[in-house]
């Protein structure tokens, strides 16, 4: 920890604010609350289906670009800490690319790749959720042609319930988040005793564990690109908890000990279950399965009645997935209308609960859109796709960050914070934007991110006409003597 004297400046004028009469966000998050909402935000969706996705590209020998990921995670996430703790406040990445670079322009398309990340994640993590129901409860044949129609409502439906459970407090909502990041813990759990009662009754081969294969003519060095690109989704998720910042019991404090802690619990977890799941499955079979882990599973201990076991676990990992990313959206809306990139009405809190409801109705309606776009435009799109364009932007968002880390060192502030070692955000810059190259990301992940980018500057044209009426309102109705 390092101690700035000298008194922060004071915050970026918003020229959307309306006044200072808004209501503060509730501080209700301890520090076991704030290291189980990183340890659920970053388990969920990725580990459960992309692990084959990963040995498809490698092999055995898939743990090699989870390792690599989780590394460049972590020095990422040591500039986040350095951040959060020297401006603890909502808004996240892209206050701090704000603070860095002043750019108008820039931060906000930084807010709107964050917020696409998020809300795409979510929205697919819906339906996802929606079709698991249908097979937990054995309604995919009954209902015929219609199921479409019914996953497509009950996601729908999941989204409107998770903006309930955000207006009602972030207390509520993270009490949530515990009881689901229990869930999916069991079930990672399980599958990693599988996996050991598999080797201990010799019915695991470690050998396939170092064997490398690629795919077609690839060299080994732009395989373990690819797949470290890949692996990377598997380790998003703790940026969103700089957003809860101002709702965090003694960020300053607290927030190193739970980011460190937490990234670190899942990249063990996510190591023990790549090594477990190749030597208790053929990589052939591991690759072509949609639900890998639950492949692990049926081939360790065939005697349990998991297909019903593993779709309940599925539906609780993927809610806690929308829950989260819900609460990031909501939080990361508010904290950039405080600052002026969004436009004043998203800024609004809720008195009797103090909760952001204005983020959360406009992100809950873009959730929506979203997966009505995705369930009848978008079908075709694998969860591998959507999964590499979420780590696109936000691997473009950690270089960015991490080079502000550097920019503002010059910004002294009068609270202590952490300071991260100068090589490391450099490290970081650089692993970052070469994980967002050609040599890393298919065409497919350049296309889906390339058309969320063109709706941010939409609205940022929107924005921008918001803010100069406003402004405009202001100088019509003031006194002459104010004006100069």
């Amino acid at each position: 920890m390092s101690e700035s004297p000298e008194t922060a400046p004071a915050a970026d004028a918003d020229p959307a604010a309306p006044g200072g009469d808004q209501p503060e966000l509730k501080k209700a998050i301890t520090p076991k609350l704030l290291l189980l909402f990183i340890v659920g935000d970053i388990l969920g969706t990725g580990v459960y289906s992309l692990t084959g996705k990963v040995a498809g590209e490698v092999g055995g020998a898939g743990w090699i670009p989870i390792l690599i990921a989780f590394a460049v995670a972590m020095v990422s996430a040591l500039s986040y800490v350095e951040m959060v703790t020297k401006y603890p406040q909502a808004a996240g990445a892209a206050l701090y690319v704000h603070k860095a670079f002043g750019i108008h322009f820039l931060t906000f398309m930084v807010t709107f790749a964050v917020l696409s990340s998020g809300i795409t994640s979510a929205s697919t993590s819906a339906i996802f959720l929606s079709e698991n129901v249908l097979k937990a409860f054995g309604l995919e044949e009954s209902l015929g042609d219609a199921a479409g129609g019914v996953a497509t409502t009950i996601a729908l439906v999941f989204l409107v319930l998770v903006a309930l459970i955000n207006l009602r407090g972030v207390a509520e909502s993270v009490k949530a988040n515990v009881v689901l990041t229990f869930i999916e813990l069991t079930g990672l759990s399980l599958v990693i005793v599988v996996g050991f009662i598999a080797l201990g009754r010799g019915e695991a081969d470690l050998a396939r564990v170092v064997l490398f294969e690629t795919q077609g003519d690839k060299s080994f060095f732009m395989a373990i690109i690819g797949a470290t690109a890949l692996a990377f989704f598997s380790m998003v998720g703790f940026e969103d908890s700089v957003n809860m910042a101002e709702e965090t019991v003694d960020p300053v404090k607290n927030f190193p000990r739970a980011l460190i802690a937490g990234l670190s619990i899942t990249g063990v977890i996510y190591v023990l279950i790549s090594i477990l799941a190749v030597a208790v499955v053929p990589i052939g079979q591991l690759t072509e399965s949609t639900t890998p882990l639950l492949e692990v599973v049926k081939v360790g201990a065939p005697s349990i009645p998991i297909d019903t076991i593993f779709a309940f676990i599925s539906i609780f990992a993927v809610a806690n997935t929308v829950l989260i990313n819900m609460m990031m959206a909501s939080r990361l809306l508010y904290g950039m209308a405080k600052q002026g990139v969004l436009p004043g009405f998203l800024k609004g809190v809720l008195r009797s609960r103090r909760t952001p409801w204005a983020g959360i109705v406009f992100s809950t309606g873009l959730g929506i859109a979203l997966v009505l776009t995705v369930r009848y435009v978008l079908a075709e799109q694998t969860i591998a796709a959507l999964g590499g364009t979420t780590a696109l932007l936000l691997l473009a968002v950690f270089g960015l960050v991490n080079i502000s880390v550097l920019v503002l060192r010059k910004d002294k502030v009068g609270n202590r914070h952490f300071r991260t070692p100068t090589a490391l955000p450099v490290i970081g810059a650089i692993t970052s934007f070469a994980l967002i190259t050609p040599i890393a990301q298919p065409v497919q992940n350049y296309v889906i991110a390339g058309g969320l980018l063109v709706v941010g500057l939409i609205l940022y044209v929107i924005t921008w006409f918001y803010n100069s009426a406003v402004k405009a309102r202001r100088t019509r109705f003031r006194h002459p003597d104010e004006l100069g």
